[in-house]
This record gives structure tokens, C-alpha cells and sequence, in this order.
């Protein structure tokens, strides 16, 4: 009789049992060290009480009275949740079941007014994301469903349906009485069909849209709306300003198939602007000559560029928590040749790769923990001091809040685990501290306070691991919306997949460059 032993899985055994009492001895050293301990309590500590006292020097203000509470106008929400900008003049019947629009496009006009110190400067000009077009809507309530198609200022024939979906059609120059643009809106059921034409007999379909409980009765017509045009100050203290736009649309050849009924109408959607220029100047509304209507309106139908303060300002803190985590970090691997103690580590258990794995499996563990105690504290206490000074924080769902804190914790992990590979590589703890402040901290630090150019914060969040902050990011970013979007505001130039990403490709380079040296040279 023969007998086999498997001496493969008897030694796989034994390899991870050695791999755990490695981990279990790593976990040793760290608990058992006081400063250490006390430095991942003081990076929880850090971040929150950073994030408080921030919280607590925003104040929002307003022209109230005094003792009068601060109170902006109602929230407009999509059918989706989000909030919304639904402002515009609307031209409209009302339309039952199936049927179309069809309108010729002669003519999007425009003026832009810049503040001066005595009156308003007022220029000819059309925002890029001015709209003239048609729209089939559920009523004409701020954030009902709709589905619009559109000539618009610079950006071409557009269909867009519900706030945040938008379809390019044909990059179409603005058009005029010599170069017109005839569009067509078809509903069928819920599905909604927009298609433009230069003639008005070859027709080209530019998208579609299904818009779920869309009542029998919604209101069909033409519609004007045009933005703030917004300009991005580059420089030192960068910020953004506003300039209120106005456009006006001249339509005929007018069609409405279906079973409409009453006689053209005008609306203001969204009521009047809260502009003084616009209360005091504007000529919204609508005028007719024969079939020729020509409207005129400010305003927008799209996501709100500004929903708010996001949820980010409540771990501002995270960046001062950094600099406690990272200094522990970089003393666990940095202390070990200082005594030298790296010998007797290596001695033990001779596979070097293994014991910098350990070592970052303790580390990253440690650290992640300590930052998902701190963004958990850090938001709903932080959240609560800024609503309570007048900020307007949006709403997030329990998923998202979820993202954003264990994304948080993630960044200060990875972070920690660049520090510690670093000191194994560099093994000079102020060398490691100080290189990996600047390359984290630092970036973020400048990109967020306006300290550098915008053009320049940009690319500080998308080269430098400060990338990874995007994780905090909860506000999307919308082609079809011209908004602040800068880091100061809490915009960054990476989505925050591909920022982590940035990061994590740091953390690897450096954990492999410091296997290559371990393996080369004990200390």
C-alpha cells in the first residue's frame, strides 16, 4: 500500500498560520505603544473639533431684521428629488392624449447686464445655455415632469427631458431669419420624441424620452429661458460671479395636433426673478403678430448649479486629522530603524515582503477605523451647527451619507499607508512627515481656500494624492449647466472613483518601491 502526504496544503497551512502570528505581532506593537494609541484618538479629535469650529464661523447671512429668522424662497424639487431650477415664459395650450408640436425658430436674441458703480451696463449678447424652443409639461408647477426641444445660445439643438437628462442634436450656429431651425415634440403614451428640421419636411430625430405618470392632460407650448451667465475669476482668492441674461425667441408656423383646447396663453414659470434689475426692467411675457409669437423670459430649466453647502464642509477637519494619523503611520515603520529593532523583525520572520504587508494591513485597518469614527462623528454634529447657521445643506440619502463617510475613512487609510511605505523607503521619520504633508495636506489645503488660481487648483486635485478628496463630493457636475464649478465651492476636477484612484495608484508605486529596497538592505 502506498501512502501520499500532501505536503502542499500542510505547508500552505503553515505558511498562513505564520502570516497571522506575523499580523497578530504587528497588531502587538502598535496597541502596545501609548503614543501611538493617543495619536489615532487625536486625529479623530482633530478632525471634529476643526470641523466644528469651521462650522461654527460660517454664518449665512441675510437682510433680515433683527430677531427675524433668515428665510429663503421654497426649495424646487425634480421628479427625482433633486432641486431644481424650473424658471421660464411659457407660451401654452392644453393638450389631451397623443399628439405634437411643431414651430419654426427665426430668431434668439439676448442682452447680458454687468454692474457698474452708478447703474447697470446692459450689452447685446446671448448666454451659451440661452433656450427658445417647444415643451410638453405636466402642468405649469416648478418641477413637474417635461420633455423640451430646443435651439439654444451656443451649444447647438438640444432635447432635454426632467432636469438632468439632455441629448445633443446638430451643432447648430444661432439662428436667424436666413438660417431658422423647425423643431417638432411627438408624445405617445409616456414617450416623448423630439426631432428638428431645416426645411420642415426632412426631419431628424434628436432623442427621446419616457416620462412615467404623465397625466393625460399636460400643457404644450413654446418656451424662453435664459441663465446667469457665469464668470470664474482666475486669480489669487478666486471666486465666481453672476451676471443676469435675457433672451428672447421669435417663433411662427406654429402647430398643435391633438385634442387641444382654450386659446394661447403666457406664463412666468417659477414666478418673477429675485433680481432687482429683473423686477424693475424685464419685458417677460409674450407678444403676437398674426402667427408670429415672440417671447421673451430669464431663467432656467435645469439641475440648480448652487444646491448648496455640501456635505464635504462638515469634514473640512479631515485635512488636520491627517497630520496626527500620518505621524503615527510613518513612527511604526521609521522607529524600527532608529533603535534599530528592523534586524530582530527580519530575523524572525525573514520574508521581508510579508512583513511590510503586515505592517500595512495593521496600519490601513488602524487608520480606517480612526476615520470612520471621525467623518461619522464629524457629519451629523457639523451638519447640525450649519443648518443652524442659516446654511442650506441638501438632503442625502442614507447610501450616499454612507459613501461619503466611509470614502473619508478610506482616504485617511490609503494615506497612512503612503506614510508608512515612504518610511520604509526614505526611513527618516521628518523626511516622511514633511513629504507626505506637501503632497497631500498641502494641495488640498491650497485648491479649497482660493490660495492659488482655480486653472492651478485643478490641477493640484487631479495629479497630486489630494485627488482622492472627490470621495467627499456629492453634488454632480451637469455639462448642460454653467456653474461654479471650482474646488473653493466644492467642485473637483476628477470624478471621485477616479480621484481615489489617483491615490491609490501613489500608495502602490511607494509600497512597491519599498519592497524593492527591504529586500535589498535591512536598515
Amino acid at each position: 500500500m502506498t501512502t501520499t502526504i500532501d505536503t502542499g496544503t500542510a505547508a500552505d497551512a503553515a505558511e498562513r498560520d505564520g502570516f497571522a502570528r506575523l499580523l497578530r505581532a504587528e497588531w502587538t506593537k502598535f496597541r502596545t505603544v501609548p503614543a501611538w494609541r493617543l495619536g489615532m484618538v487625536a486625529a479623530v479629535l482633530v478632525t471634529l473639533v476643526f470641523g466644528v469650529l469651521a462650522a461654527a464661523a460660517s454664518k449665512s447671512v441675510c437682510g433680515a431684521a433683527p430677531g427675524r429668522t433668515c428665510t429663503g424662497p421654497a426649495e424646487t424639487v425634480g421628479p427625482d428629488g433633486e432641486q431644481v431650477l424650473d424658471k421660464f415664459t411659457l407660451v401654452h395650450k392644453s393638450l389631451t392624449g397623443d399628439g405634437s408640436i411643431v414651430a419654426r425658430v427665426t430668431s434668439l436674441t439676448g442682452i447680458i447686464t454687468y454692474p457698474r458703480s452708478d447703474s447697470d451696463a446692459i450689452v447685446p449678447g446671448v448666454e451659451p445655455w440661452s433656450k427658445a424652443g417647444i415643451i410638453i409639461k405636466d402642468g405649469t408647477t416648478p418641477g413637474s415632469r417635461y420633455a423640451a426641444v430646443m435651439v439654444t445660445g451656443g451649444h447647438g439643438v438640444r432635447m432635454q427631458y426632467d432636469y438632468t437628462h439632455d441629448t445633443a442634436g446638430s451643432p447648430h450656429a444661432l439662428v436667424s431669419a436666413s438660417s431658422p431651425r423647425w423643431l417638432r415634440l411627438t408624445r405617445s403614451g409616456a414617450t416623448l420624441t423630439g426631432a428638428e428640421s431645416d426645411d420642415g419636411s426632412r426631419w431628424t430625430t434628436v432623442g427621446t424620452a419616457t416620462l412615467p405618470a404623465l397625466p393625460a392632460t399636460v400643457q404644450a407650448g413654446l418656451f424662453v429661458t435664459s441663465p446667469f451667465d457665469v464668470q470664474i475669476e482666475q486669480g489669487l482668492g478666486s471666486g465666481s460671479a453672476r451676471h443676469f441674461t435675457q433672451a428672447s425667441g421669435v417663433f411662427d408656423q406654429v402647430g398643435l395636433r391633438g385634442r387641444e383646447s382654450g386659446s394661447w396663453r403666457g406664463d412666468t414659470v417659477g414666478g418673477a426673478s429675485d433680481t432687482d434689475w429683473d423686477r424693475h426692467h424685464r419685458a417677460a411675457g409674450f407678444t403676437r403678430s398674426g402667427g408670429t409669437f415672440t417671447v421673451t423670459g430669464s431663467g432656467d430649466i435645469a439641475p440648480r448649479p448652487d444646491p448648496g453647502t455640501q456635505i464635504q464642509r462638515a469634514l473640512i477637519g479631515g485635512f488636520a486629522g491627517l497630520i496626527p494619523m500620518i505621524v503615527v503611520a510613518t513612527l511604526f515603520i521609521t522607529s524600527e530603524y532608529r533603535r534599530p529593532l528592523i534586524r530582530t523583525t527580519l530575523a524572525a520572520h525573514p520574508r521581508r515582503g510579508r512583513v511590510l504587508t503586515a505592517k500595512t494591513l495593521v496600519t490601513g485597518a488602524v487608520a480606517f477605523a480612526a476615520g470612520l469614527l471621525a467623518a461619522g462623528l464629524a457629519v451629523p454634529v457639523c451638519s447640525r451647527i450649519l443648518r443652524a447657521n442659516g446654511a442650506r445643506i441638501p438632503p442625502l440619502t442614507a447610501l450616499t451619507a454612507a459613501q461619503v463617510i466611509a470614502g473619508t475613512a478610506g482616504v485617511l487609510a490609503l494615506t497612512a499607508v503612503l506614510a508608512l511605505a515612504l518610511g520604509a523607503l526614505l526611513r527618516r521619520s521628518a523626511a516622511v512627515v514633511t513629504t507626505v504633508v506637501v503632497a497631500v495636506v498641502l494641495p488640498y489645503f491650497l485648491a479649497v481656500t482660493s490660495a492659488v488660481p482655480t486653472t492651478a487648483a485643478q490641477w493640484l486635485l487631479r495629479v497630486t494624492p489630494a485627488a482622492a478628496f472627490a470621495v467627499q463630493q456629492t453634488a454632480p457636475q451637469y455639462p448642460q449647466v454653467d456653474g461654479p464649478y471650482t474646488p473653493s465651492n466644492g467642485y473637483f476636477p476628477l470624478a471621485p472613483g477616479a480621484g481615489f484612484a489617483v491615490l491609490c495608484g501613489y500608495a502602490v508605486l511607494a509600497l512597491g518601491l519599498a519592497v524593492h529596497r527591504l529586500r535589498r538592505r535591512d536598515a
